[in-house]
């Protein structure tokens, strides 16, 4: 079977004219006021933006932007989880804030359900992934995935200065994922240009962002197609085998789905692993305490989680309506900075501060409401290894040059480049 006798005339990619341009084209260019004119593709946003988020927070929590076609950009955790658990007033359909808005039509189900799907389907989407994310699964995955992060180590052994991000935190997740999909592992690079594309590339002309979403989309069906002429036991064959209300999944539902595990599942964590070693090396007292307390290391984790949460996600207004002080359109974009909503001092003692022992903390790095990360055991997982292997393996390392380091611009936020000095 192939994927045209499996998805016949009804599968299709996207086309330009499905996708139409917003009111207004401006993306990019200097902010003269974050509270007027925000912009989270700027470079000061991606090298800092938790500044430009505190002055927000005292005085415009709310702020708005003429750009994308107009938007809002909550900053205080209580809005910004009032609006990811109000799945009426606030649709799911896109994610990615930018110059083009996905028609109506194509709400619940979205294009990459479960994370584009509105209620009531959203339910039955998110329940198909369940049980490939359970601790058990995710427990299954860790042998491989730690003799992986010794062997990108073995690559890097006797260097002076280690690129952190490229050599050792974008692979991890990219072997993990691949492993997951059942994607052959040397196709690694290719997935790293998917993200891009995605998720940073959203200020390209329509007509190439469609071309790039394309490419990803290609790529995807021939996935399809040898998974269908040769099944086998992973996440690509599950999706193909699995049914909703009594019928196979529609060929958008399968290809949509792929595209979220593959892009989500690399980006985040790749991020987070990048962000953690960042903090760690610009913080001895940190690492050296890491170092003799090893057990400290899971609370560790989840507060480099809440302090460099690497998340956003989008949301559009379904109408019209007078919300918490601002007048909001239909199809206005909501950005959901959960790093914005972490940093909140309403929310959490000394919030802007880095307390590796913080005792309660309920961040927002994974989200809020149902859209809460499905993922969020794999990621736990692959960032406490890929910690855990560094520390033993380099427990002294420190930025080799703190200028050279470069944060990713959009939506996900970690390092790209991170040179770290060894020893």
């Amino acid at each position: 079977m192939t994927v045209d006798d499996r998805f016949g005339p009804a599968y299709r990619e996207p086309h330009e004219d499905e996708f139409p341009i917003t009111r207004n084209e401006i993306i990019t260019g200097p902010v003269a006021d974050w509270a007027t004119d925000f912009s989270h593709l700027e470079p000061e946003w991606s090298a800092d933006p938790y500044p430009i988020q505190d002055d927000l927070r005292q005085r415009c929590p709310i702020a708005h932007t003429e750009r994308f076609g107009g938007g809002w950009l909550p900053v205080r955790y209580a809005d910004v989880a009032a609006i990811a658990y109000d799945t009426e007033r606030f649709s799911s359909r896109a994610i990615i804030m930018s110059n083009v808005r996905p028609p109506r039509e194509i709400a619940p189900v979205g294009g990459s359900p479960p994370i584009s799907s509105d209620p009531p389907f959203h339910h039955h989407a998110r329940k198909l992934l369940l049980p490939a994310f359970t601790k058990a699964a995710v427990g299954r995955q860790e042998p491989s995935t730690r003799a992986f992060c010794h062997t990108l180590l073995d690559a890097v052994d006797g260097q002076d200065v280690v690129d952190a991000a490229r050599d050792y935190a974008q692979h991890i997740p990219v072997r993990v994922i691949a492993d997951m999909l059942g994607f052959p592992p040397e196709d690694g690079p290719q997935f790293r240009e998917f993200v891009e594309d995605l998720l940073e590339g959203i200020n390209l002309p329509t007509d190439e962002r469609i071309q790039r979403v394309n490419r990803l989309f290609d790529y995807l069906v021939r996935q399809v197609d040898a998974h269908l002429e040769r099944p086998r036991d992973d996440l690509t064959s599950y999706l193909l085998s699995a049914e909703l209300g009594g019928r196979k999944l529609d060929p958008d539902h399968v290809v949509g789905t792929m595209a979220l595990l593959l892009i989500a599942g690399i980006d985040t964590t790749w991020s987070a692993i990048g962000a953690s070693l960042w903090h760690l090396a610009r913080t001895p007292a940190d690492r050296e305490r890491l170092m003799a307390e090893p057990g400290l290391l899971p609370t560790a984790m989840e507060e480099l989680l809440r302090a460099y949460a690497p998340v956003t996600m989008a949301r559009l207004v379904t109408g019209d309506m007078h919300w918490r002080g601002v007048d909001m359109k239909a199809d206005d974009w909501v950005l959901l900075s959960f790093p914005a909503a972490n940093r909140d001092p309403a929310q959490f003692d000394r919030a802007g501060e880095v307390v590796i022992d913080r005792e309660v903390n309920r961040h927002a790095a994974f989200g809020l409401g149902i859209h809460r990360c499905v993922g969020s055991h794999l990621a736990r997982m692959e960032l406490r290894v890929a910690l855990e292997v560094w520390l033993r393996r380099i427990p002294v390392f420190s930025l080799a040059d703190p200028d050279a380091v470069t944060w990713a611009a959009g939506q996900i936020r970690g390092p790209r480049t991170l040179p770290l000095r060894i020893g």
